[in-house]
């Protein structure tokens, strides 16, 4: 059996580690930028709390350590009667006097499975452009949010699930994510399973509404869903009650 080289692609999960960051080779631009690498800001949270936007994805790697990235499947390769394989690459033409000019579309989901998440897309002519610029901008997207063990059926008091019930709407899918007890697994559709999973939620019942085989729609309104667990106030004798941590730190 050939052992997987260190920084490949999980061939079970999907997931890859991104590669090492080496600070010297980064020239900060931005303010936030200059900060980070001057050492006055040691904490992603202290950005995303100020609401402040991030404008160099180089910020999400100095202060975010064990991120990982995974990729969804949003195109079809070409099949019989339709029937191809899902893949990570959406592919589009545009036919000229030339010919046909292709162009990737990629989409990248990046967290640290404990509380953290983004995902963008990309796009260019060739394969590996697009998707840099995804993970370049999912990392510009990243957000925290809020675990915790809102289950009546469970009541650990462990950050295994969410809180409570949120819901996400994209285009016409319409998503609701809701707390599950210990054990369930991720009852939700296979795309989101994977950014529940890198985000460090282990257990969800979910239910979907409208045009879910758009499969870029769903998962950004489970994107959406999961943002709302950040935005939402939480009362402080509820907040002990089910456990809740926000990012990687208990709720205030």
């Amino acid at each position: 059996m050939k052992k997987r080289k260190k920084g490949s692609r999980d061939e079970i999960t999907g997931i890859s580690k991104e590669k090492e960051f080496d600070p010297g080779t980064w020239q900060p631009k931005t303010e936030i930028g200059m900060k980070v690498k001057a050492g006055e800001i040691t904490d992603l949270d202290t950005i995303l709390d100020s609401g402040k936007r991030i404008m160099e994805p180089q910020i999400v790697d100095m202060l975010l350590k064990g991120l990982q990235v995974d990729f969804l499947e949003i195109g079809q390769s070409k099949g019989k009667f339709g029937g191809g394989k899902r893949t990570i690459w959406r592919t589009t033409q545009k036919k000229t006097k030339e010919g046909n000019k292709p162009k990737f579309t990629a989409m990248a989901i990046v967290g640290n499975k404990d509380g953290y998440i983004g995902i963008g897309m990309g796009k260019a002519k060739e394969t590996m452009p697009a998707k840099e610029k995804a993970i370049r901008q999912a990392k510009l997207n990243i957000i925290k949010i809020k675990r915790g063990c809102g289950s009546w059926a469970c009541n650990c008091r462990e950050p295994h699930s969410l809180p409570f019930a949120v819901r996400g709407k994209n285009g016409s899918s319409d998503i609701t994510i809701m707390p599950a007890p210990k054990g369930t697994g991720l009852c939700a559709e296979s795309e989101c399973r994977k950014m529940l999973a890198i985000a460090g939620v282990k257990d969800v019942y979910s239910q979907t509404k409208g045009q879910t085989v758009t499969r870029v729609n769903l998962t950004l309104a489970c994107y959406k869903a999961l943002q709302h667990t950040a935005q939402m106030k939480v009362k402080h004798d509820y907040i002990a009650k089910a456990g809740i941590v926000a990012g990687r730190k208990a709720a205030q």
